[in-house]
């Protein structure tokens, strides 16, 4: 089996992180392969940064000529999903989906602790249009910037940790999800200091794909997500100017 790992930003440091994490919850006999972008910013924090991964995510996967089995999206909240899941035959997972999922069998609430306040709105639509904001207690910044958590680890541990261990006590959560791709091998760590079940989005949607795999389902083609319908699409890509 082999499943995409697809990195929202450009940071190629964030994409080798992200795809060690999901080798380390992949089954024997399954290949990671984690792929950046062909083009973005090298962090994703808003809305504009999130459009325009989606299109970048998308057809950097188009992209890609060695078959596959699953895809994962590793970007938390970000937009693009919808769009794989028309665009390919195989199963797509989005890590913020997966995370929030899997929380829902660990506990009657959760909470998700981010990066910066500002992706909290877009991590807060995206639950709800997934569906999963009932049993959210909340979503919390740890004002950390992306590429803050390579920089300084220790200081990101202790970061995320305070605000899951506020999630805890002033939100009711019982289930912590880590918010951002960046985040990923964390979980351990800030376990130990909340005493909670801490969810990495990168591994629990591995194991969600490959169990897809195996029960040879996906995407369903009925209507929301069938192919795009054939036509002319004008000036893509755009010329360089």
């Amino acid at each position: 089996m082999r499943i995409l790992v697809v990195n929202v930003n450009t940071t190629e440091s964030i994409t080798a992180s992200i795809g060690e994490q999901a080798a380390s919850a992949a089954s024997p006999g399954t290949e990671i392969v984690p792929l950046t972008p062909l083009f973005g910013a090298e962090s994703v924090e808003g809305n504009y940064e999130s459009y325009l991964a989606a299109i970048a995510v998308m057809e950097t996967v188009r992209a890609h000529r060695e078959p596959f089995d699953a895809v994962i999206q590793a970007g938390y909240g970000e937009h693009g999903r919808e769009g794989l899941q028309e665009l390919l035959d195989v199963p797509v997972v989005d890590i913020t989906e997966a995370a929030a999922s899997t929380a829902q069998f660990l506990g009657r609430t959760y909470s998700v602790v981010t990066s910066l306040d500002r992706t909290v709105p877009l991590i807060e639509e995206r639950l709800h249009a997934a569906g999963l904001s009932e049993r959210c207690a909340s979503v919390r910044a740890s004002g950390l910037a992306v590429l803050d958590l390579e920089r300084d680890e220790q200081a990101a541990v202790a970061a995320i940790a305070e605000e899951a261990g506020r999630a805890v006590e002033e939100d009711r959560a019982e289930v912590i999800c880590l918010g951002c791709g960046g985040m990923s091998g964390l979980a351990e760590r800030v376990a130990e200091r909340t005493g909670a079940p801490v969810v990495d989005g990168v591994t629990a949607a591995v194991t969600i794909a490959e169990s897809l795999v195996r029960l040879g389902l996906s995407t369903s083609k009925v209507r929301t997500y069938a192919p795009p319908r054939p036509k002319k699409i004008v000036n893509w890509p755009p010329a360089a100017r």
